[in-house]
């Protein structure tokens, strides 16, 4: 059976991931779903705005050292995709598999803000305003939703190869928002790459919420006996 990380995209929290959890814990897999620190509802202001992206990597090493996890598939949705590159690459050979879903996914020296779009700069400017060190969410949506922290999403990633040696990555690129989605580039870029995974699922972006058996067949097809003992081959090399 297979341990599964969730993490959540800008705004979100745990709760994102409600309707995916049950079904891979149906399946006998280990799930944990995370809320990044300055996303919890206890967190004070000095909390949101000192959170940086290294904060978020902390918080999914914490929990792989805390629940002493190994053979770990981090899964990252949206700017999710940024905190499972920097956790990858500093976990030591603990992650077998990384799905990055609908996700950013950094090249050492990149941030959020330099690989995101012109529509979504725009709306971290227009959503730190009212306090400089937060983003707002945008208008609508899940009232869970909480401001992010702005300094998160500018700090640039740190990558040493580690993220790159994990053996098994995948892409999963939301084809439902073509009009506004910052990632046709990045799905280009991944299915050329014979290190990588391309799969296409046609929702929105919040593909948790609007297909979540759609993401968790994604999960649970690459937690196949032999996926996993190939990944497992790799890692002991």
């Amino acid at each position: 059976m297979a341990t599964f990380v969730l993490v959540p995209g800008a705004w979100h929290g745990s709760w994102a991931f409600e309707k995916v959890v049950p079904r891979l814990a149906e399946a006998g897999h280990t799930v944990h779903a995370l809320t990044l620190t300055g996303l919890r509802p206890d967190d004070d202001e000095a909390t949101v705005a000192a959170t940086n992206l290294d904060t978020h990597a902390g918080d999914v090493l914490r929990l792989l050292d805390g629940a002493r996890l190994t053979d770990v598939t981090l899964v990252g949705h949206s700017y999710g995709g940024m905190v499972i590159a920097a956790a990858a690459d500093r976990a030591g050979g603990r992650i077998s598999r990384l799905v990055h879903l609908d996700a950013y996914v950094p090249r050492d020296g990149d941030s959020c803000w330099a690989t995101t779009s012109d529509g979504y700069r725009q709306a971290f400017v227009a959503g730190a305003a009212d306090t400089g060190y937060a983003v707002r969410p945008p208008d609508g949506g899940d009232p869970r939703r909480r401001p992010h922290p702005v300094a998160s999403l500018l700090q640039r990633i740190r990558l040493t190869g580690g993220f790159d040696r994990v053996p098994r990555r995948e892409f999963v690129y939301c084809s439902g928002w073509a009009d506004r989605t910052p990632f046709a580039g990045l799905r280009a870029r991944l299915a050329a790459d014979p290190g990588w995974q391309v799969h296409d699922i046609a929702t929105v972006h919040n593909a948790m919420r609007d297909d979540p058996a759609g993401v968790a067949a994604i999960l649970l097809a690459g937690e196949s006996t032999q996926d996993r003992a190939a990944g497992l081959a790799e890692i002991s090399r």
